[in-house]
């Protein structure tokens, strides 16, 4: 967890816009986030949405990739954003 935290310290440094969202709830979130001395870097916390109303499969999204945590480590904001562009 502590590469994730910096990882997410690295991204807001760089000017990332970030969300924290959990399916246990926006509250939730923030006080983990809290817990790890890492709210400060979250514009805002969120509930994980139960349904999504859309024309669009979630899959069908443009610019939406999902990463997972642990993965991320070795990325920049900058990774991120080319993987959106191509």
């Amino acid at each position: 967890m502590a590469g994730v935290v910096e990882h997410i310290r690295k991204l807001k440094a760089g000017g990332a816009v970030l969300y924290c969202w959990s399916s246990g709830g926006s509250e939730y979130a923030k006080k983990s986030a809290e817990e790890l001395g890492i709210a400060e870097c979250f514009t805002g916390f969120l509930p994980k949405p139960n349904i999504v109303l859309d024309d669009q499969p979630i899959s069908t999204w443009r610019n939406l990739k999902h990463f997972y945590p642990l993965g991320c480590q070795s990325r920049t904001l900058d990774d991120y954003s080319q993987g959106l562009r191509s």
